[in-house]
């Protein structure tokens, strides 16, 4: 069973529950002050303590997504794994893949991700495994696959693509379930509100249960290599996806959203258009960061305050919306950083920052969730459509 599996959870509860019950039933036989007896008693504590935590401990992680495979804890930062179906003469082993089919995530878990049909008329959610050749690093996705994907009047047609990046310490899982994007993405582009594009979903949490923030760390993980160089090359080897900067974009919520504007900020040619619900404009010190992420590098820690870059680096040529509310408790974080915005993109007219700003709504999925909408067709209007990647006839 894998990790994330609510049959795991319901296995253990039914043995703690059965060591519960035996433990009530065999103490009076197992009160002898003699060592088969006193064994006996600390046997039967520990099994029922054990599932007890166990329990504990996987409805923690599947809550919150540090690890979100069997391999992922055991192994952290290992190989993806391989597929022993064969493969097509001239094409790369399935092991050599960077992008390969996987049932980590717990997708099954979920209903109603897309209306039935067939994909050509619904689009498909694929649960990938995503392995990066520069960092090494290996990660699950979902990738939400347009009906206009599989229709034969697009089959040359390279789609956009938006990076979606969930909350930390929140699994992949969290952008289906709880942010309902796919669902909402396909209501949208059978509106005619939102063009087809590939949805990527993903965590930031690429080497759990660290907060990266999707930055370089110094002797750590290389997080933002992973999203700028890894997940780029991987998604095009695997996808009819577009390759130029114009049609890629990032947004997320919470850290993922502050992960968007910051890859977005730093590196406009590779993720030209970026919007972040309710994120944060620095990187914070604090238990899940390790305290110090950048370990004293003053300057590694200045490049990646986004405030900073605004007042002492050139605008870069982007174009990012901010969410948020007025109740929320980081608002004048995000007034302070619209205003240098303002003026950046003053001086700057490739700089575009546009702002969403409801009257009220917390930290929350349900805010999230209204405020997806309108965050979805802002970016669409700014990721370039399908392109044609070879000259019709």
């Amino acid at each position: 069973m894998e990790l994330t599996s609510s049959a795991l959870i319901y296995v253990l509860i039914i043995v703690g529950a059965a060591a519960l019950v035996a433990t009530l039933w065999l103490w009076p036989r197992l009160s002898p002050q003699r060592p088969l007896p006193v064994l006996g008693r600390l046997g039967l504590l520990t099994v029922t303590q054990a599932t007890a935590l166990s329990v504990l401990l996987l409805s923690v992680n599947n809550a919150y997504g540090f690890y979100t495979s069997w391999n992922d804890l055991l192994r952290p930062g290992s190989a993806p794994l391989a597929l022993t179906s064969g493969h097509a003469p001239g094409a790369a082993p399935e092991s050599e893949k960077l992008v390969q089919p996987t049932t980590e995530g717990g997708l099954e878990t979920v209903k109603d991700v897309l209306p039935p049909g067939p994909p050509e008329e619904v689009g498909r959610v694929d649960s990938v495994k995503v392995t990066g050749p520069e960092t090494g690093l290996s990660d699950q996705m979902f990738i939400y696959l347009p009906p206009e994907y599989f229709n034969p009047r697009y089959n040359r047609e390279h789609f956009p693509v938006l990076l979606a990046l969930a909350g930390y310490p929140g699994p992949t899982l969290s952008l289906v379930d709880d942010l309902k994007l796919p669902q909402t993405a396909a209501e949208l582009q059978r509106t005619g509100q939102m063009a087809p594009t590939v949805i990527v979903m993903a965590r930031p949490t690429v080497a759990p249960p660290r907060d990266t923030e999707c930055v370089d760390v110094p002797g750590g993980p290389k997080t933002e290599t992973w999203f700028l160089k890894d997940v780029p090359t991987a998604l095009r080897s695997a996808y009819r996806v577009g390759r130029a900067a114009e049609s890629w974009g990032v947004f997320g919520y919470s850290t993922g959203g502050s992960c968007a504007l910051r890859l977005a900020m730093r590196h406009p040619e590779v993720y030209r258009n970026a919007a972040g619900m309710h994120p944060d404009y620095t990187v914070p010190n604090d238990r899940w960061t390790d305290g110090d992420l950048f370990r004293g590098d003053a300057d590694a820690a200045r490049q990646a305050d986004l405030n900073w870059r605004l007042k002492n680096l050139p605008a870069p040529s982007a174009a990012l919306l901010v969410v948020s509310t007025h109740t929320e408790d980081d608002y004048p974080a995000t007034e302070k950083f619209l205003s240098s915005a303002k003026q950046a993109s003053d001086d700057h007219p490739e700089f575009l920052v546009d702002s969403l700003l409801l009257p009220d709504g917390g930290h929350t999925f349900e805010t999230w969730h209204r405020e997806l909408p309108a965050t979805l067709e802002w970016l669409s209007d700014h990721l370039a459509p399908p392109q044609d990647r070879e000259p019709r006839p």
